[in-house]
């Protein structure tokens, strides 16, 4: 039988192991993908450390998954083999529940994540339900289209739906794995960008991607200097420390939106005052579905966006995730098969 490499985790908080599976045959519903690449993402930590209820073991973690269709299942439609297609976040859903009847399928009551509640992208093959399959446009390699499936969409697709207008003040706060395509995507939407990040030496960086302009919260009042600019429509928080939240809330407009894609556990501390006058307010966003997955690959081709990315061979998973991480790569991590 047909053997494959997977990098597996066999129990929480254990260290990876690179064993050796037979190659799985699809199931009804399902296609079977040849692996090229798949990101490293810090919501890969949740399978390392089994931070998500009711994960099984061993599990193959990865949700930033391109590749090739080698293999269709039974009662597959319109997917044919040798279609270059992704998988992120959104790993599929019921079709039946509440969410999914209003055509909601993102917040699916028993949806599905690759990586997490079946096994994920750190192998050569991997099985996919078939709705969660995003066509991968021929203009991106594996490796650059890999992040845009869950960095790159959750960024995107929170800033699209933002109510923000071309020419709304848009503050990026944070220019890391994700604020380094926000900023991008802020950017080409025809917004007026602003980078916020720690240090003066980010500065050119940030305008490199498209900042009109940038501001050093080592140095300056972030919120201050969004006023000063006329106080931003949205701010898209992609970082995970909560108190930068909470201290860049003042530097949102009349109307505006602190927009969060950062995962922390701590609170954000909002006085009712600062929220109520103004009428500003404060939402979350997670990533999206394969249709979105979709559009943002689509215009990221169109706008010119990619990612900045490492890139690691499968069998250095380890180091890989350890470099993402301890937040030693600046940007993103790509792990490829041969």
């Amino acid at each position: 039988m047909p053997r494959m490499r997977v990098v597996q985790v066999p129990k929480p908080n254990a260290p990876f192991e690179i064993v050796e599976r037979p190659i799985p045959e699809p199931g009804p519903g399902q296609v079977r993908v040849r692996v090229q690449a798949c990101g490293i993402c810090h919501s890969d930590s949740f399978t390392k450390q089994g931070g998500f209820p009711g994960m099984q073991y061993p599990r193959v973690p990865g949700h930033e998954v391109v590749g090739v269709i080698d293999a269709v299942g039974p009662a597959v439609p319109d997917w044919k083999n040798g279609a270059r297609v992704g998988v992120g976040w959104h790993g599929g859903h019921c079709g039946h529940c509440a969410s999914c009847r209003r055509g909601d399928f993102l917040t699916c009551q028993r949806g599905q994540i690759p990586g997490i509640t079946y096994d994920g992208g750190y192998a050569e093959y991997m099985l996919v339900p078939f709705e969660a399959l995003a066509s991968v446009p021929d203009e991106l390699s594996a490796a650059e289209a890999a992040p845009l499936l869950c960095a790159g969409i959750t960024t995107y697709n929170a800033l699209r739906h933002s109510g923000a207008r071309a020419g709304d003040l848009v503050a990026i706060l944070g220019i890391g794995g994700l604020g380094h395509l926000g900023v991008q995507f802020a950017a080409k939407m025809g917004f007026r960008a602003v980078a916020i990040a720690r240090g003066a030496d980010k500065g050119p960086l940030a305008r490199k991607l498209g900042a009109q302009h940038y501001i050093d919260s080592t140095a300056q009042d972030a919120a201050g200097e969004l006023t000063k600019l006329g106080g931003a429509r949205v701010i898209l928080a992609t970082v995970t420390d909560s108190p930068t939240m909470s201290a860049a809330i003042n530097g949102l407009g009349i109307d505006g939106k602190l927009l969060i894609v950062g995962a922390s556990a701590e609170p954000i501390k909002v006085p009712p005052i600062a929220l109520i006058g103004r009428r500003r307010s404060l939402q979350g966003w997670p990533s999206g579905t394969a249709s979105d997955s979709e559009d943002t690959l689509a215009f990221s081709v169109l706008a010119e966006v990619r990612p900045m990315i490492e890139q690691y061979p499968l069998e250095r998973a380890a180091e890989a995730y350890d470099r993402m991480m301890s937040g030693k790569a600046r940007f993103r991590v790509v792990l490829t098969t041969a």
